[in-house]
């Protein structure tokens, strides 16, 4: 185990993924020059209870993935602008509340199972696709320009970048990054990406109908 400072936010990072971030108040502008001059990372847990910003120090859900720090952009009054990477999971066994002026978390790092890689890999060339058709239908609607070239080709990378790009609420992203194993992550993606890729179907169908001059059933 190892202590790693803890930034709670209204957000689920995955690994591999990219986070922007600004940087206004105090306590996290401390931690993260913390961060840029001993070149160590911070971890993102989504909040449990509480607030992002000003007021008492969140409560985090207890896994969260750890982001190294990629791209700083200094403003006015010490402000920040950062881009990090999501890097690992982690599991929080205990928190100091008292010590810094943020959450300092002692962490063991959690990675994610995969017994049976041969499965895995089958699994996410079946997921490619859903996703590929889920992006484009994005893009049609104007929520997006993701490039489906970026897609990654390892299958545990495309499942968290596939994951990060559901619109899912965060409590539902949360449930996800907690999954243990592999195969149970894919599998859960499956499922996930055929029920939102047919409310975003359903979504673009009313959206052409209206502008067609036609009537919606409701």
């Amino acid at each position: 185990m190892y202590d790693l400072p803890l930034f709670p936010l209204n957000t689920v990072l995955f690994p591999g993924t990219p986070l922007q971030l600004h940087i206004f108040e105090e306590r996290y502008k401390k931690m993260i020059g913390v961060c840029l001059e001993e070149r160590r990372s911070f971890g993102v847990v989504l909040i449990r209870q509480g607030s992002e910003a000003r007021g008492a120090l969140a409560e985090p859900h207890t896994i969260g993935t750890s982001a190294q720090i990629i791209h700083v952009q200094h403003l006015s009054q010490g402000r920040l602008n950062i881009v990090s990477m999501g890097q690992g999971r982690f599991r929080i066994h205990s928190i100091d509340k008292e010590t810094y002026p943020y959450l300092m978390g002692k962490v063991e790092n959690l990675p994610l199972r995969n017994p049976n890689p041969k499965i895995v890999d089958g699994m996410a060339r079946e997921l490619r696709p859903r996703v590929e058709n889920f992006i484009q239908a994005l893009v049609k609607a104007g929520n997006g320009d993701f490039d489906i070239q970026q897609l990654p080709e390892d299958s545990i990378s495309l499942a968290y970048m596939s994951a990060a790009l559901l619109h899912s609420p965060p409590a539902q992203k949360q449930q996800i990054l907690a999954i243990d194993q592999a195969e149970i992550l894919l599998s859960s993606l499956h499922s996930t990406f055929q029920k939102e890729y047919g409310l975003l179907k359903a979504m673009l169908n009313e959206v052409n109908i209206l502008q067609s001059g036609g009537f919606s059933r409701n």
